[in-house]
């Protein structure tokens, strides 16, 4: 297989890379001066491309690689990834589901608690000595609280599960009420909202889910509200956050993800009631390896004839 041409399309894990490139004919895309040159010149060779959720396999990376098999992204969303195109030429397409979903539920109760806590103001408060001059302040308990779900699939039902330890009551909403679940189910998203204290985005990035979370579902939650979103940052109108944030229409966010990563809106960096990591809810160094090891187990079975691990195409 060492033969066999795998286009990265930008800096990943560096346990990936070097896998990779002890197995594959490795292409590093990011350091290739002229993109489109080098495509003309190797684009033949390629067979496989593995991406993630910053950069996947677009129509016009497909088109520039005749003989592409397989993409193997080292994420679980595939909104990087033109489905159609890959469909239409017969492109196998794998994603690494599940072993990162303890992960990003964890990030999610964490988000939470930090928010409604204030923990990063509260470090700040006792760095800069503040603590000598007084107390902090009181916060918001997160044990007991109405948590409402967008997306109930594997990474939500994780969160809902961890929720439910701390005493809270779980509502959700999804294309369809899930079977054999005791959580209530709300159809329309602004119910869930108005019946929500905490309201968390964990649903697949769709046309359908692209600004799910819009004005109206923001003044539905309401000023105690706060919004937790490991999703996509399309998930949520941003701009309409931002101004939900400072108005005061909202109660916080914690946010993993945004809409133009890795550019975050810089009205947000001041306020105290938002919580801000960079897109990092499953980058522990256990998750990491295992997603890895996934890419690079589905481009094995692909080159050797034997059936993918988590076929998506």
């Amino acid at each position: 297989m060492e033969k066999m041409g795998v286009l990265m399309t930008c800096p990943m894990f560096s346990y990936l890379e070097e896998q990779l490139n002890k197995r594959f004919n490795l292409f590093r895309f990011w350091l290739t001066p002229n993109k489109a040159e080098f495509l003309t010149q190797n684009g033949d060779s390629v067979r496989a491309v593995v991406g993630n959720a910053f950069f996947g396999a677009d129509s016009e990376l497909i088109d520039a690689l005749p003989n592409l098999e397989i993409v193997s992204t080292y994420s679980v969303g595939l909104d990087k990834i033109d489905l159609g195109k890959c469909k239409e030429r017969g492109i196998r397409v794998t994603n690494t589901p599940d072993v990162l979903t303890d992960d990003v539920a964890d990030t999610a109760i964490g988000l939470t608690l930090t928010t409604l806590r204030k923990n990063c103001v509260a470090d700040g408060f006792v760095r800069r000595g503040l603590w000598k001059n007084g107390d902090f302040g009181l916060t918001t308990k997160f044990s007991g609280k109405l948590v409402g779900i967008i997306g109930l699939g594997r990474i939500g039902s994780a969160i809902a599960k961890r929720a439910e330890a701390f005493g809270c009551p779980i509502s959700y909403h999804s294309r369809s009420k899930k079977p054999n679940v005791n959580y209530k189910y709300y159809s329309n998203v602004v119910d869930l909202a108005a019946n929500s204290e905490i309201l968390i985005v964990a649903c697949a990035l769709t046309e359908e889910t692209r600004h799910i979370v819009n004005r109206k579902v923001l003044n539905a939650l309401g000023p105690k509200g706060i919004l937790i979103n490991i999703g996509r940052g399309a998930h949520v109108d941003e701009s309409e956050l931002v101004a939900a944030l400072i108005e005061g229409r909202i109660g916080g966010a914690g946010l993993d993800v945004y809409q133009t990563e890795p550019d975050v809106p810089e009205r947000l960096f001041g306020l105290e009631n938002v919580v801000l990591l960079s897109h990092a809810a499953s980058d522990t160094v256990e998750t990491c390896t295992a997603m890895a090891d996934l890419v690079v187990a589905n481009l094995e079975a692909q080159f050797l004839h034997k059936p993918l691990l988590t076929p998506v195409l």
